[in-house]
């Protein structure tokens, strides 16, 4: 389906079937204590695709103002997949953070600088030495306004990383899919392994947080989203 040099996406026909059962993970973040599916009310969601999930999450439980994070799956076609299946690049689905935070806290503009600054969204279906379509850049928004802010953000930071030298940002940025938990072994994983693998790492390159929009926040995903 896809090899280290050359990775592509599976067409829907190719997919693995997949589960009508979700998986089940632990109710209460290991980290924090927060539920893992907390109300909405109040609160905004966000999902970013950064390559390796288990360094992608922890640099978010560890921002001002989210209160909770869980690892996943999406913008595949395989119903409830598993990781060995996600890995085997025959889902089509992206390893994702899902982040929850108070929009009195902090904002969206932020969630962007730190996706965009602890990663490299140049590489296309690849991180460092992590390569394959689970690896891929990706900003999947639940608002228009979200939508409109991740665009302008990525005009901004691609101009930035052509500065240094870097090649266009390959990152997607689309309406958010279907968002699918992982495996609880892997939810706050590196806060259960304390020495675990982490292929995170950016550009180097600061974000400045703000700069392409006039205010700070966006819409509130409506209740039961």
């Amino acid at each position: 389906m896809w090899s280290l040099s050359d990775p592509r996406m599976p067409k829907p026909e190719e997919a693995l079937p997949g589960r009508s059962e979700r998986v089940e993970v632990a109710k209460r973040h290991f980290v924090n204590g927060a539920p893992m599916e907390p109300p909405l009310d109040g609160m905004e969601l966000a999902l970013f695709g950064m390559g390796c999930f288990w360094g992608a999450e922890r640099a978010f439980w560890q921002a001002p103002g989210v209160c909770t994070t869980a690892v996943g799956y999406a913008g595949g076609f395989t119903e409830n997949p598993l990781y060995e299946e996600v890995c085997s690049g025959l889902t089509g689905h992206n390893e994702v953070v899902r982040v929850v935070f108070r929009p009195e806290l902090t904002c969206y503009d932020d969630m962007l600088a730190l996706f965009w600054e602890n990663h490299d969204p140049t590489q296309g279906m690849r991180q460092a030495n992590d390569v394959g379509t689970q690896y891929r850049s990706a900003i999947y928004c639940y608002t228009a306004s979200q939508l409109e802010a991740a665009k302008a953000s990525r005009d901004v930071y691609d101009t930035l990383l052509t500065r240094h030298g870097y090649g266009p940002i390959t990152s997607e940025i689309v309406e958010a899919p279907q968002f699918y938990f992982a495996e609880d072994s892997h939810q706050q994983y590196l806060a259960k392994n304390p020495g675990g693998y982490c292929g995170l790492g950016g550009t180097g390159v600061s974000c400045p947080s703000g700069t392409w929009r006039a205010e700070c926040g966006s819409d509130p995903v409506p209740s039961g989203e």
